[in-house]
């Protein structure tokens, strides 16, 4: 059976310029079993640092790989390896995803209220990797897929957050 693919799309609107967003988006001080802003969401590995490939502006992003798990509402857990191959200061991510959940996905930044606020797009196209998540996808797929919607307003509330305590 071919795991299925999930197109999953959100967006957040945020409390602070887009340059700040990015900062906290990008930042690289991630640390083995520690919480990130996101509630739920703790840092599995250290960084993987590889070759750049991506845009010349921002080679220390195209050259890292973040490991990071997502413990979900309904009790289990997944872990994301997380790689960006375009970014475009202040403006755009791209990244590969493997792990429990193999794919792509990208975040948009558009500035919004005369550049106080950021609207972010969030795009994953994945598919799960995991055994019994690609066995029970086509009975629970929506149930995957509200889990996701979420883990995702979890983010949103933890990033405006981070964000609003500077």
């Amino acid at each position: 059976m071919t795991p299925r693919l999930f197109d999953l799309r959100s967006t957040w609107h945020l409390p602070a310029p887009v340059d700040q967003v990015w900062d906290v988006l990008t930042a690289l001080d991630l640390r083995p079993g520690e919480p990130v802003w996101w509630p739920g969401c703790t840092v599995a590995a250290p960084l993987t640092r590889t070759d750049s490939s991506g845009d010349p502006d921002a080679p220390e992003l195209t050259a890292i790989t973040a490991h990071l798990r997502f413990r979900t509402l309904l009790g289990y857990s997944i872990t994301v390896s997380i790689h960006p191959t375009l970014a475009v200061r202040t403006r755009q991510l791209a990244f590969e995803a493997h792990g429990d959940l193999e794919g792509d996905g990208g975040i948009v930044l558009t500035a919004e209220s005369a550049g106080a606020t950021t609207r972010m797009d969030i795009r994953w196209t994945v598919r799960p990797a995991l055994r019994w998540m690609n066995a029970l996808s086509p009975v629970a797929a929506r149930v995957f897929v509200a889990a996701h919607a979420h883990t995702m307003r979890k983010g949103e509330q933890g990033l405006a957050a981070a964000l609003a305590s500077g």
